[in-house]
């Protein structure tokens, strides 16, 4: 890996995915991504996956494209916004999931050359429902080239908006960390969760559940249920075919995980008819 100019030091690949909902309904939608992670709160009102990261070391993908595809995926069937820190050699970012919208993202070079268009940090704020005023002047501020600010502070300046968002991630897992590390401190967490692939039966058996529980996060319920599912179903096919194509594992977790939440749907939609 080569480095980019302004003395900044090689960084071994690494992510973050801050989804805001708690870990309880975070675990089953994790799941379905098909990779190694764990997973512990980051606030309130928001949970931290910090993934292994085979996915980028022994793939063809960056990390970039890699979590690009998993934000999508844990996004698209969920209430909640996911959004995916990611850092490598060359630059670092972030990409933000809600819903069906189009993500959206920054990232900077190495030696924290910002290298995003500026209506992303607004269309950023926005989603997130962060200040107009308070919380966008410093997010404006890291489009803008300040000499001696590499990623890893550009990094820090964007976490250090999302507090106000009721971000707090855990001490030591912070962006520009190799995966080893990042990992390292996860599992020490209080009620830290081992987030692991246990098949399809498993993980529809761990939605299903969730819906009967009838928490916020119970996707397949009411009167929109019906037509939700429908979409989801429409876009998570051809997603996937797309994904395969592409040979993108990302988009194809993404579409995957779109058809089964769709499938469900449909199938709970037709059973509580009966009922």
């Amino acid at each position: 890996m080569s480095t980019a100019s302004g003395g900044a030091s090689v960084t071994a690949p690494g992510a973050l995915l801050l989804c805001r909902a708690h870990p309880e309904s975070v675990g089953p939608a994790a799941q379905l991504l098909r990779e190694h992670m764990l997973l512990t709160g980051a606030g309130a009102e928001w949970s931290v996956l910090v993934p292994e990261g085979k996915a980028w070391r022994q793939g063809a993908e960056p990390v970039d494209r890699v979590l690009t595809g998993w934000a999508t995926a844990l996004a698209v069937g969920a209430p909640w916004p996911v959004l995916a820190l990611w850092w490598d050699a060359e630059h670092s970012g972030y990409t933000l999931a809600s819903g069906f919208r189009r993500t959206v993202g920054y990232d900077w070079l190495a030696n924290g050359t910002p290298v995003g268009e500026d209506e992303a940090m607004r269309t950023f704020a926005a989603r997130l429902g962060l200040d107009p005023v308070l919380d966008i002047q410093p997010l404006e501020q890291l489009t803008k080239p300040e000499p001696g600010a590499d990623a890893r502070a550009r990094m820090r300046g964007l976490l250090a908006v999302l507090t106000r968002a009721g971000v707090m991630l855990p001490a030591g897992l912070n962006p520009g960390e190799p995966a080893d590390r990042l990992r390292e401190v996860a599992r020490i967490q209080p009620g830290a969760e081992q987030i692991e692939w246990t098949g399809w039966r498993a993980s529809v058996r761990a939605e299903l559940d969730a819906v009967e529980g009838g928490g916020p996060e119970s996707w397949l319920r009411g009167p929109k249920a019906g037509a939700l599912a429908a979409a989801e179903l429409a876009a998570g096919l051809p997603l996937t075919a797309w994904g395969v194509r592409r040979r993108s594992g990302g988009w194809i977790v993404a579409g995957a995980l779109l058809t089964l939440h769709g499938a469900l749907g449909l199938a709970y939609d037709h059973l509580r008819a009966f009922d």
